[in-house]
């Protein structure tokens, strides 16, 4: 029977008296009714400026998205002839220090894995083998450029008709890993090139 009764309060809970808390006003509160017919009354112009910020924006990243051609080069290759296509290839001379050899190598590159019947086959009226044009550009290291020779290059090309030879700082000289002189060496410097072939008519 003890253990059902009710618990009897303690003395302190007696002594002190309870004081009712009243809840306290926020410190600030926003008329919901009058925000949403503000926001409904203007709506229409938030959509129309926010969907105009937002044309301009795509605008501007689309026009910079769009690639940048150098059109002057361009005019100028369509100038000189009606472009086809380009090959590109890269050279190495290893041992020897020979800059002509690796531009060599490169243009050969270039034009090794292509073949390029239509000049040969009619597939464009009135051209043939004999009105196919080249121009060759070639990355090559500034200190030794003035030491290639035009005419072992011109010799890699079996027909068309070379109109240009660009050279262009570019390429690279390395170091081999070592020097060898029954190879040639003076050094262990790689001479490296890049070439592009222009063929058109």
């Amino acid at each position: 029977m003890l253990s059902s009764a009710a618990p009897f309060p303690s003395p302190s809970s007696l002594l002190s008296p309870t004081i009712p808390r009243t809840p306290k006003p926020p410190l600030f509160s926003l008329p919901r009714s009058r925000s949403r017919l503000h926001l409904r009354a203007r709506s229409p112009e938030i959509k129309g400026a926010v969907a105009g910020a937002a044309g301009a924006l795509a605008s501007s990243f689309m026009a910079g998205a769009q690639p940048q051609t150098r059109d002057g080069q361009n005019e100028g290759l369509e100038e000189a002839m009606k472009l086809l296509f380009v090959e590109m290839g890269v050279g190495y001379d290893q041992h020897g220090q020979d800059i002509t050899a690796a531009a060599v190598r490169a243009c050969k590159d270039a034009i090794s894995s292509n073949s390029i019947p239509a000049f040969r086959r009619g597939s464009i009226p009135g051209v043939n083998s004999e009105q196919m044009k080249l121009q060759i550009k070639l990355g090559v290291p500034r200190p030794v450029q003035h030491l290639l020779d035009f005419e072992r290059i011109k010799a890699v090309f079996p027909y068309g008709e070379i109109t240009s030879i660009e050279v262009v700082e570019g390429g690279m000289i390395c170091s081999s890993g070592t020097c060898i002189e029954a190879m040639g060496d003076k050094n262990d410097d790689c001479y490296i090139v890049n070439a592009a072939v222009y063929v058109g008519y």
